[in-house]
């Protein structure tokens, strides 16, 4: 069994955000297992942490795939026998940001963008939250987005107004709202549960247009995987400011 003190558990991690997470933490001193859903584009990337001096296990982990999501709980079980960090940071994006419209949006585009966004994270987590038990001080981080937020959508003077790709918006919505019902079913427990909004940043999914460059697009991924015992749980932020729902 590892005697290594902590041990994270990141999905999508093999590039942007997730790629980034896992560098941060590892540079921490956290054993990272890297979720990739292309196995040797995970080993790829751990053998660039490994080159920084990062404890890195890769492991193929499609999230929306329930044999591999029992193989990670095996995983982590045989190798470990605990999970103090869970980011699920895999999510997709397929409609654009603009120039949607919520009446022609697809059941089939909806179910596509939920079971990678909602449902996999949600299985994935009920699935670990055993070995995170075991944990003295587990920390879930769920990347959600602004752009589940109601609030925000909802007022027109919101940077996101006119933004409206309705299938990405409710499925980050309904991952916000996991994080608050699962935070309360956890409040009695020393795990945290939050969702993190990492900015607008330049990845595939957030374009080169974006502000943000990557390693700042993690931090608020990494501040909430690592948070004291006096932490937040069930909040949604952004570089440690609150989020409106």
């Amino acid at each position: 069994m590892s005697e290594i003190k902590q041990v994270a558990l990141i999905t999508g991690a093999n590039k942007g955000i997730g790629f980034e997470t896992a560098r941060q933490l590892g540079k921490l001193g956290i054993a990272v297992v890297l979720g990739s859903r292309n196995g040797s584009k995970g080993e790829a990337a751990a053998e660039k942490l490994r080159a920084e001096g990062i404890d890195v296990r890769p492991l193929k982990l499609d999230v929306t795939n329930a044999g591999d999501r029992a193989d990670a709980v095996k995983f982590l079980e045989q190798h470990f026998g605990k999970l103090d960090i869970l980011v699920n940071n895999a999510g997709i994006a397929s409609e654009g940001w603009t120039g949607n419209t919520t009446s022609n949006t697809s059941v089939e585009t909806m179910q596509q963008i939920f079971d990678t966004n909602l449902f996999a994270p949600v299985a994935l987590t009920q699935a670990l939250l055993p070995l995170l038990r075991k944990s003295p001080a587990a920390r879930i981080v769920n990347l959600s987005s602004i752009m589940g937020s109601l609030a925000l959508h909802n007022n027109p003077k919101s940077p996101i107004y006119n933004m409206k790709p309705f299938a990405y918006d409710a499925s980050k919505t309904a991952l916000n709202a996991f994080t608050i019902h699962l935070a309360h079913e956890l409040r009695d427990t020393t795990i945290k549960v939050n969702s993190a909004h990492p900015g607008w940043v330049k990845t595939d999914m957030g374009t080169d247009a974006a502000p943000m460059d990557i390693v700042a697009g993690a931090t608020t991924s990494v501040a909430l995987a690592t948070l004291p015992s006096d932490g937040p749980t069930g909040a949604f932020i952004h570089m440690d400011k609150p989020l409106p729902w």
